[in-house]
């Protein structure tokens, strides 16, 4: 596949799919956790959280992060996102209210909430899997 096709690719994915896992590093080992992404007309990705979470304290340590996203399960679309990538805590108000829904509501109680951040994630490579027999592809960043 081209890079302009691996793009166009990776993007659809991104796009219907919200929900991943999200892996940090503490002490050497991995923790992971489902989260709900979206992101932006590149390919960072923001998931909410509270700033009180085991995840916020380990991304400040080490901000490693390791995302898994798509994957419909046999018959509906096997094709995955692995994505390595850095993490930065946002917490200021424009992201905020950029991404804030009222799905929220459930954990935080606005989008001015003192606990309410943002964890913005920049790939360093996507590896788009389960498309075939030419996967992985890799789209270095």
């Amino acid at each position: 596949m081209n890079q302009q096709a691996l793009k166009e690719k990776i993007f659809d994915i991104m796009e219907h799919h919200q929900v991943g896992t999200l892996a940090t590093v503490k002490d050497g080992k991995p923790y992971s956790r489902f989260m709900t992404f979206s992101n932006d007309d590149e390919f960072t990705f923001f998931t909410p959280t509270n700033k009180e979470t085991h995840k916020a304290e380990e991304i400040e340590s080490n901000p490693n992060v390791y995302i898994l996203i798509g994957y419909e399960g046999e018959g509906n679309g096997d094709a995955y996102l692995e994505v390595e990538g850095q993490a930065k805590i946002r917490d200021d108000q424009d992201i905020k209210d950029r991404l804030w829904n009222d799905r929220m509501k459930r954990w935080f109680s606005g989008k001015d909430d003192p606990e309410y951040i943002v964890l913005e994630i920049y790939p360093e490579s996507i590896q788009l899997m389960n498309t075939g027999t030419d996967t992985p592809e890799k789209l270095e960043l």
